[in-house]
């Protein structure tokens, strides 16, 4: 693979990425509401996910999901219900949370970035609850499988450019969503309680409105 085709491949992924997905919009989200540490959690468990998609693309899982209609109508269905799901939570914040005021006093009886009388979640379970959104779009599946082949120099070993191509994606998954993750953190900490509420909603809403574009896609025939 020339260095022309990687810095091509690159530059797509990035305005992909970029664009608000689930596990960008997870990242703000995990920033505003329980802090950088939190948000790193579940940064991890995208990561997994992306370097799981590009193995499964390489292993054949694309060409399986494009022509099995059942596997496809099972992935598009769990997608669209967890994808709903982590919406109707966020739509639903209230205007509870303790973050550190403009002031920069604080509660000490409230752990900075979380939710006024709500732990956060635990390591495990943030880096699970990114993993299966990343996870759970078909749209995605169908996407990479027919996108990466075209950068795999047929006439040389498969896994070494594989193994490339998901380090890239990688690294710009994580670029993309440290800023988002900080910025959600910076928003929750400079403005009211009730300015960080509402960012949980938007991105509850942009969460639904994803659910509803998998709920109405149809592949190609």
């Amino acid at each position: 693979m020339s260095l022309a085709a990687l810095l091509a491949f690159a530059a797509i992924m990035f305005v992909g990425i970029v664009t608000p997905g689930p596990t960008v919009l997870l990242a703000l989200t995990n920033g505003s509401r329980h802090g950088l540490r939190i948000a790193a959690y579940g940064m991890a468990g995208a990561v997994a996910a992306d370097l799981t998609l590009v193995a499964l693309v390489g292993l054949g899982l694309g060409a399986l999901l494009a022509a099995s209609e059942g596997l496809f109508l099972a992935v598009k269905w769990t997608g669209v219900a967890y994808l709903g799901f982590v919406g109707a939570v966020l739509m639903r914040a209230r205007a509870e949370p303790s973050l550190t005021p403009v002031s920069g006093r604080t509660d000490p009886n409230i752990r900075e970035g979380s939710h006024r009388g709500a732990s956060p979640p635990s390591p495990l379970a943030t880096v699970s609850k990114s993993f299966v959104m990343a996870m759970s779009n078909p749209k995605y599946y169908l996407f990479m499988s027919a996108f990466l082949p075209q950068f795999v120099v047929q006439d040389l070993p498969p896994l070494p450019q594989y193994l490339l191509l998901g380090a890239v994606i990688a690294a710009l998954d994580l670029v993309v969503m440290s800023g988002y993750a900080l910025l959600g953190y910076k928003a929750a900490r400079a403005f009211s309680h009730r300015a960080a509420v509402w960012l949980d909603r938007l991105s509850g809403a942009a969460l639904l409105g994803l659910a509803g574009s998998i709920a109405l896609y149809r592949r190609a025939a």
